[in-house]
């Protein structure tokens, strides 16, 4: 929680102009926001960008900075809104498939097993691509639902807010994409 609260206290800093306060920002939350923002757009390159956009954003709204709600609620609002936004836009081709070894190269690091076999870590680098994959199916606000809750860890309340709608409305759009996941990933189990 001191965290948080720090989060709010360096972007009121931010905001009376001390750029160190940002720079601690965006390297505390650069790595989260990049990683979720490639959830949601499944490019490297793009989820890069996007999140220097982000970014930015952050800094240009320094000056009207209120810490009204936490700032990951606000910060992953804005991600998601520029994630949204470029999906809508038509940048985003389903079941594209990226040629860049690098990419999802992160994602394998987040379950360290040094005693895998070769056998097991195709199998779960496997299981990953199709969970993965079945995320990326996920209508857009399903999906954003379930990285800010299950990947960022954010509770009802902060994911309403970055989604711009009711906690009941975020139960609804959870229940119904834990729904669709289970069925898409039943034989799994």
């Amino acid at each position: 929680m001191a965290s948080l609260e720090r989060d709010a206290e360096l972007m009121l800093r931010v905001r009376d102009g001390c750029t160190a306060s940002f720079a601690i920002l965006l390297a505390r939350h650069r790595g989260p926001v990049i990683h979720f923002l490639y959830r949601m757009v499944q490019r490297q390159s793009v989820a890069e960008e996007l999140a220097q956009e982000v970014f930015l954003r952050v800094y240009r709204s320094r000056a009207t900075y209120e810490p009204t709600a936490k700032f990951t609620t606000w910060l992953f609002r804005i991600a998601t809104h520029m994630a949204l936004n470029w999906i809508r836009d038509g940048k985003y081709e389903k079941n594209q498939e990226s040629l860049d070894p690098e990419v999802g190269e992160g994602l394998s690091r987040q379950i360290p097993d040094r005693e895998a076999t070769v056998e097991q870590k195709m199998i779960r680098e496997a299981r990953f691509a199709e969970i993965r994959q079945a995320i990326a199916g996920l209508p857009e606000k399903q999906r954003a639902a379930v990285l800010m809750h299950k990947y960022q860890e954010m509770e009802y309340s902060q994911i309403a807010r970055a989604l711009d709608c009711s906690e009941s409305a975020v139960k609804s759009l959870l229940f119904r994409a834990y729904e669709t996941l289970r069925g898409r990933l039943a034989h799994l189990a």
